[in-house]
């Protein structure tokens, strides 16, 4: 479960997230956290470009030099933590980091979509990490 203080009403903190072992001949690494429970269908949390191959950590304050956060679906260029409908289940947010072998090229004005397409022929290694909120 994410704590209550990365929600939109309880702080809007990004939750800190780690990762090792990042492949050989990574140039980029890429974040995205959406929200495939929403009821519009799915709803983009935060889309992080640009990370450089040797940061380890994002969130909770840390952000890496050189990255770009892209809108999300709040329209705004940084973290919306959850905000699910009060009363529905615990909504899944799906956490993907990608580990790139060439720059993406994407900006602030970039999609999930974009980022999934530029990652066609370039993606050397994923994980992703599912948290769960609910209201």
């Amino acid at each position: 479960m994410l704590p209550e203080a990365t929600s939109k009403d309880g702080g809007n903190t990004p939750p800190v997230l780690e990762w090792e072992d990042v492949p050989a001949g990574t140039a980029e690494i890429a974040l995205v956290c959406e929200d495939p429970d929403a009821p519009g269908g799915t709803f983009l949390h935060w889309l992080v470009t640009g990370i450089p191959p040797n940061a380890t950590r994002i969130g909770g304050g840390e952000f890496p030099e050189g990255a770009t956060q892209a809108r999300n679906d709040f329209g705004h260029h940084r973290w919306d933590g959850p905000r699910p409908p009060a009363g529905d289940d615990a909504h899944r947010y799906l956490f993907r980091l990608y580990a790139a072998s060439e720059p993406l090229h994407l900006d602030a004005e970039s999609t999930s979509d974009d980022l999934r397409d530029s990652l066609r022929g370039r993606e050397l290694a994923h994980g992703q990490l599912v948290g769960r909120y609910r209201r």
